[in-house]
């Protein structure tokens, strides 16, 4: 009977383990049609969300914070314009320091201000064009609940 107990009450406490994971999840909603899968990593400051598709290959990142990343995007890198979460953007490409291994031509990234002290800071990882393109795509469809960032906890 002890041993039976037992059983339930790891049972329930795992139960409730996994539904404070999901009601914890600071990342926003993927398209379920997008085959990706974030992989989510919280700290006091930051949220970081990696989406990884079946694969395991990360095709983009999305770190959420109530600090200005303070990263330069300069002109000369700007390429197209879009958005994310209802604001407006320009996306860059990386700043190598001069370097373009392979892959580069298409990756991308930015830094958005949503709120008052909340940031987005987005990089896409591509392989090619076309996932280029969608990538934008879903990133300007995305929908961010205030308390999805980590703002100062």
């Amino acid at each position: 009977m002890k041993i039976l107990h037992a059983l339930v009450v790891l049972g329930l406490s795992l139960v409730a383990n996994v539904a404070l994971a999901q009601s914890a999840a600071k990342c926003p909603a993927l398209p379920a049609d997008s085959n990706l899968q974030w992989q989510e990593t919280a700290q006091s400051t930051y949220v970081l969300c990696k989406a990884v598709d079946a694969g395991g290959r990360e095709v983009m990142t999305l770190m959420l914070t109530g600090r200005d990343p303070s990263i330069p995007l300069n002109r000369a890198l700007r390429e197209e314009k879009g958005g994310f979460a209802g604001e407006s953007l320009y996306w860059y490409k990386p700043d190598l320091g001069g370097q373009e291994p392979p892959g580069y031509a298409t990756r991308r990234m930015t830094v958005v201000k949503f709120d008052k002290n909340q940031y987005a800071q987005i990089s896409l990882y591509p392989g090619d064009a076309s996932e280029l393109r969608s990538l934008q795509l879903m990133s300007q469809g995305m929908n961010l609940n205030p308390s999805a960032v980590a703002a100062e906890r």
